[in-house]
């Protein structure tokens, strides 16, 4: 689901590039849907806004379509969304895409619309509780771990289906897909592999679009780097961030 950009490009350099980069995104992702026989609507982009300026992430909001926005870290996301971006916190879909502490669960459960990083049944449990306190169900994405790296968070794929069972006795979560980060590899082949295992699992165990609960489901692949074979893959919402926001050449 995507709102109309309220605006054309201002004048400004920052403005006009943003739309720039946008434009350049979705043209990439057009490309390769019609390369691989998808429907480019079954793409949403999520814009990761961690390192993003609020002057840069207002001119996406205002003249782009984009509406989900992704932050890592509860802090950061507290000071943006209600301080300095509060006046726009109501157009947006505001999704947790980083590890959750514990002891963040609470803020979590105040300040978030999604969450797309959940790898801990424990945190479930607490997360549960949190937003039964507070009359609100959130959407969720399970990450699954794709390396052997030890700081890389995530569940094992064959441990996936067991996880997802586990965490319908939640009434409060809403799983809707899952998230996976590629291998860290100029392997161009490793990297396909892996975001197709993943859609291989997305596939059995998310077999609708959507679920009883109503949100859309999602299959979150790709970053910057890798986005394009994320989505030639299956990825319905792919974590765009530096190539948003000036950190890429484009």
């Amino acid at each position: 689901i995507r709102r109309p950009p309220r605006s054309t490009p201002s004048n400004s350099s920052a403005a006009s590039d943003v739309y720039k980069r946008q434009n350049f995104i979705r043209d990439r992702i057009t490309r390769v849907c019609e390369k691989s026989g998808r429907d480019p609507s079954e793409v949403d982009i999520l814009a990761v806004t961690k390192y993003a300026a609020s002057e840069d992430i207002k001119n996406l909001l205002e003249i782009t379509s984009i509406k989900f926005i992704g932050e890592s870290r509860v802090q950061d996301a507290e000071k943006k969304w209600r301080d300095a971006l509060k006046d726009l916190r109501g157009e947006i879909s505001l999704h947790m895409i980083g590890h959750l502490q514990k002891n963040k669960a609470k803020k979590i459960c105040e300040l978030f619309d999604a969450l797309d990083s959940l790898d801990d049944i424990k945190t479930a449990e607490i997360l549960d509780g949190k937003l039964k306190k507070v009359g609100k169900k959130l959407p969720v994405l399970i990450q699954i771990k794709l390396t052997e790296s030890p700081t890389q968070s995530g569940i094992l794929p064959q441990n996936a289906a067991e996880f997802l069972k586990q965490m319908r006795r939640y009434s409060n979560l809403i799983p809707r897909g899952y998230m996976a980060i590629a291998p860290l590899t100029n392997d161009t082949d490793q990297i396909r592999r892996a975001f197709r295992k993943v859609k291989e699992i997305y596939k059995r165990d998310f077999p609708e679009q959507t679920n009883s609960e109503e949100p859309k489901n999602y299959l979150s692949l790709g970053m910057s780097l890798d986005f394009e074979i994320a989505v030639e893959e299956g990825s319905t919402l792919p974590r765009i961030g530096s190539l948003l926001f000036k950190g890429a050449e484009i």
